[in-house]
């Protein structure tokens, strides 16, 4: 049999805890997918390396997002272009200056 270490299987299950993940909040057999619902409430769940446990409601599925990753919702800061001087000399494309 070809079986993982249980170190490595440790390790794995370690590297997870505390991610968190959002579920819709539907009755009886309805469709849980986001998208299918996006204004239904969603409660937060954290894995603590057993099983999920309750950790927030939101109202929807964008402050799900919003909680589920932050870093998106952040801009990317973006910086003015520099002027590129031209350099002195002639190119083929500049015109010759008459005073020389």
């Amino acid at each position: 049999m070809n079986d993982e270490p249980l170190s490595d299987w440790a390790e794995r299950r370690d590297a997870k805890i505390g991610r968190l993940r959002a579920v819709p909040l539907v009755s009886g057999d309805g469709p849980k997918g986001s998208h299918l619902n996006p204004d239904a409430p969603r409660a937060i769940q954290r894995w603590n390396g057993y099983a999920w446990e309750p950790h927030g409601f939101v109202s929807n599925f964008a402050e799900a997002q919003r909680i589920l990753h932050p870093s998106a919702e952040e801009p990317p800061p973006v910086s003015a272009p520099q002027p590129q001087p031209l350099r002195a000399g002639r190119g083929r494309h500049r015109k010759p200056n008459p005073g020389e």
